[in-house]
Formats: structure tokens, sequence, C-alpha cells
């Protein structure tokens, strides 16, 4: 798992993990090895033996985000991993601090127009989804916000409800907990359509039409995995997540939705993704190394 335990990739690997034990009669291990944007942890996976023993999360950083943003990566994600499956999809969620006087995206738009480059977003880092969503808005708002950075979203949140920065982009799964708790405003999601688990929220593409900023976790193995032992875990996976376990949580606790699983699937998804967020990537004009 290359990112840090506790949170939305943590949980999902376990839960995950947890059905993948009891359909194989075998413990899982969730070993978290973060650091880098998700590239050491997703290296280490590209190094393992290809035995079907060593698997990994892949993400819209391994997959999308990184590949982009980086000039040269420690793995190749297309030649190095397969991509036995999609997990889970999600998306995130604009939230405001409450003392701005704003009540949807529209106004929220016209407010930034009005004094260009007072107001700002904070994200988690830069090259993130939560960034880049940012990115994106402004693109297709015509808004000029400042980007503020943070080292995680624990400071992020902590100055947005103290109205340091006035908005920010994050999961839906750690944002809409602040939302109804009366914390922060919830805007808008950066799905397609409503969120299942938020259906009160309208979509930013209900005032922007075509903004669409996605995120999602998928199982891989390292390449050269053996067709037999790709097969059998594809299938163990696309049964784990018809359980209803996985599908009460996904949908009343984490705020996912699910995806169509296998390798095709994923394997289309993902390049899908790849030309939504390039625009975004460019006109961030942000290089990490």
């Amino acid at each position: 798992m290359p990112f840090a335990a506790g949170g939305g990739t943590d949980t999902v690997s376990r839960l995950v993990c947890d059905q993948l034990a009891r359909t194989f009669g075998q413990q899982f291990v969730v070993e978290n090895k973060g650091g880098a944007g998700g590239n050491i942890g997703t290296a280490e996976l590209a190094r393992a033996a290809p035995d079907g023993y060593t698997l990994g999360l892949l993400s819209v950083a391994s997959h999308t985000l990184n590949p982009m943003l980086y000039s040269k990566l420690p793995y190749d994600p297309d030649k190095d991993l397969i991509g036995i499956s999609l997990l889970a999809t999600l998306y995130n969620l604009l939230g405001v601090t409450l003392s701005l006087p704003v009540g949807n995206v529209a106004e929220l738009i016209t407010l930034c127009k009005k004094e260009p480059g007072r107001y700002s977003y904070a994200s988690s880092g830069p090259g993130t989804s939560l960034h880049l969503s940012g990115e994106l808005f402004k693109i297709m708002a015509g808004v000029d916000i400042l980007h503020v950075p943070y080292k995680g979203a624990g400071p992020a949140y902590n100055d947005l409800m103290a109205g340091t920065v006035q908005m920010m982009f994050a999961n839906i799964t750690s944002m809409l907990p602040q939302v109804r708790g009366g914390k922060l405003k919830g805007l808008g999601v950066t799905s397609a359509v409503r969120s299942k688990a938020a259906p009160e929220i309208p979509t930013i593409a209900e005032t922007l039409p075509g903004y669409v900023a996605t995120s999602y976790y998928g199982l891989g193995a390292p390449a050269r995995t053996p067709e037999p032992i790709v097969a059998k875990l594809e299938s163990a996976v696309t049964e784990a997540l018809k359980q209803p376990e996985i599908q009460r949580r996904w949908a009343d606790e984490l705020g996912l939705d699910m995806p169509q699983p296998g390798r095709a699937a994923f394997t289309k998804f993902v390049a899908e993704d790849r030309a939504r967020w390039a625009p975004a990537v460019k006109a961030a004009n942000v290089k990490l190394d």
C-alpha cells in the first residue's frame, strides 16, 4: 500500500484484503510503504517477484497523475505492472469556510471574479488530485485563485476551518463529515452525476458543464505474473466487490462508487482518466522530481 496508514487508500486496502483472505483461506498482510506521492511503494511492487504473493494498490497517483508530473518515474505503469481490477472510484468535494458569503458554485465564481487573486484554495500537496481539481476549476470557471499547498490534509483542514484559506477540494470521504458536522459548507462534488453518498450536494458540472475530476483505487501485480494467477485474482476481486458488506461500506460509510471490475475495465478507465486530467496538469505547469 504505497501511502501512509489511516487514509482512504488504507481503509480500502484492508477491507479488500479481508475479503480476499476469506476467499483464499490465507492471511493477507497490508504493508504501508508511503512516500514520493506513492512512487516508492509502487516501484517496490513493480520490482517484486511475479508470483501472485505480492499485490499492490494502484491509484490516480500511480497510473494517471505521476506519469504526467514526474520527468522520470522509478517504474513504468503500463509495462511494469498489471492492473487486475478497479476497486473503487471516488470524487472530490469542494468545501468552503463558513464565513465565505456564498451558498453555491455559481456564487463562488461570481465572488472570485469580482476580486481576482484575493481568495485561495488549500491542497494536501502539489500534483495531487486535490491540487489539480482546483486548477481544472480555475481553467473552466475563468477565475484567479491562489493555490496553497500543505504537507497533508490535516493542517489544510485546520487552516480552512479557521478561514486562513477559503476553499479546498478534498476526497469526499474526508470532506463530507466536516460538511455534515457544520464545520464547512459543501458546494459541489467533482463527479459527473451526484454522489449516492450525498445526493443533496450538486455537482460542479451542473454549473460548469463538463467538469469532472476522478480518483480511483485498483489492485495490481508485477508484470510477468502468470496468466492463471492473474485470472484467479481477477475473479476473486470481482466476487469480493459483490459482497453486501463491501457494497454497504463503499456506499454508506466511505462515499465510494462501485466500478466495473476486471482487467479490461481497468485499462479502459485509466486511458479515459488520463485524457480527463491532461488539460489540468498542463495548465498547472507542475513538474515534480
